[in-house]
């Protein structure tokens, strides 16, 4: 009989290995919509968008309900319906103060980089600001910045947070569905997204879903909507939300199914926007003409979400099992991906401080390029600032979050 003194000690647990594609592929998507909200950004021209229907905006969305699940689920399963409803509207008071405050600060800085008056352009005209500025008085229409407040005003640049809390105000409703059974989730949102259509409400008269962006417009034909439909963009959130959920089963990893998501990938390339611009094919110029409801951007069209799904696994695939393939190694060439990938993870890590930050940045890096022109070494060093100035966010963010003041030694008295 083996003594406690020399019992051999028990192995310790393996370690945990956490997995980076979700930070990964979201702090992607945070440094493309950088680029894409950058007026004037040559880089534009060639991100993911351009390629294929999808774009980065399928990207934050489906990594959005996969982070979602992660950081509502639990509370969901463990305190309830009531208080995990409750986190959930704590969650979007938070994000309807990140957008409102991003929309005056963007605002104040348009005013001010317009009345500098250096390069004759006006700025805060180009974000369709002019009933804020011009066609009414504050004063005697305060209407105006109530719109902003209730989100019944959102103008070009703004939708992206908007939506972001429509959806999680459905986050509820899908978990009591879940509970139930996971087929009343999948109808319930395919239903939503159905209604969510505009070309589907024209040809068959079915009610539309989604909200004003300008409610002075009274004519309904003339009225502008939401530019993401959050009704339509919850299909791609709780797509990611029901992955992570478990509800819907991890794909497996097989060469037929990397064969079929590789040829609709590549099939979709001559019906992009670089098959019309760099190809200059004809047919699909037209072919986009006659079919745009089925890649609508606003309304999330059926064939962005199937790009997106088959890009999605094609990206799953590469990355490895718990993003393995991601990870930097011990080579010199491992050493030098090491800080890069990083510092990509904090930015997905971030994502709100991060989002936020780049709309202001967008926009700056607009002006400083209508100031220095936009030849291939102006590009390069003002992308490269936008870039330092995401990732210097995203661990400003990370070290505020620690509350370093709480555990910081006392300093004696000077």
């Amino acid at each position: 009989m083996i003594s406690p003194q020399t019992a051999p000690a028990s192995a310790p647990a393996p370690r945990a290995v956490r997995d980076v594609r979700l930070d990964f592929f979201r702090g992607v998507a945070m440094f493309i919509i950088l680029f894409a909200h950058t007026p004037g950004n040559w880089v534009t021209l060639w991100i993911p968008a351009r390629w294929g229907f999808s774009d980065a905006t399928e990207m934050f969305v489906f990594c959005s309900g996969m982070a979602s699940a992660i950081a509502f689920g639990a509370t969901f399963d463990r305190a309830g319906i009531l208080l995990g409803s409750a986190r959930v509207v704590f969650r979007i008071w938070q994000v309807y103060w990140a957008h409102i405050g991003t929309f005056f600060a963007t605002a104040a800085l348009m005013v001010y980089f317009t009345d500098l008056d250096i390069t004759g352009r006006n700025y805060w005209g180009n974000l369709n600001m002019w009933m804020l500025f011009v066609e009414s008085d504050l004063w005697d229409n305060p209407n105006i910045l109530l719109s902003v407040m209730t989100l019944q005003w959102v103008p070009n640049l703004f939708d992206i947070l908007p939506m972001y809390m429509v959806i999680l105000a459905m986050m509820p409703v899908v978990m009591m569905l879940g509970r139930v059974h996971f087929g009343l989730v999948v109808a319930a949102s395919l239903v939503t997204w159905i209604f969510a259509q505009r070309a589907l409400s024209d040809a068959y008269g079915l009610p539309y879903f989604n909200f004003t962006a300008e409610p002075w417009v009274g004519d309904d034909n003339w009225q502008r909507r939401w530019f993401l439909n959050p009704f339509g963009w919850q299909l791609a959130f709780f797509t990611g939300f029901a992955f992570m959920r478990g509800w819907l089963p991890k794909p497996p990893v097989t060469w037929w199914l990397v064969a079929i998501c590789a040829v609709i990938v590549v099939a979709n390339i001559p019906l992009s926007s670089i098959g019309v611009r760099v190809f200059d094919l004809d047919f699909a110029r037209d072919w986009r003409q006659d079919n745009a409801a089925w890649f609508s951007k606003t309304d999330f069209g059926l064939l962005r979400f199937v790009q997106f799904l088959a890009l999605a696994y094609l990206g799953w695939v590469i990355a490895g099992d718990k993003g393995n393939r991601i990870r930097a190694g011990t080579s010199r060439l491992g050493r030098v991906w090491a800080p890069v990938l990083a510092a990509i993870l904090k930015v997905g890590q971030q994502s709100l401080a991060v989002f936020v930050v780049s709309i202001l940045v967008g926009r700056s890096l607009g002006f400083v390029f209508d100031i220095v022109g936009r030849s291939y070494w102006t590009m390069t060093w003002v992308n490269a600032l936008g870039i330092a100035l995401l990732i210097a966010t995203a661990y400003g963010a990370a070290w505020m979050k620690q509350q370093p003041w709480r555990t910081a030694r006392p300093h004696a008295a000077a």
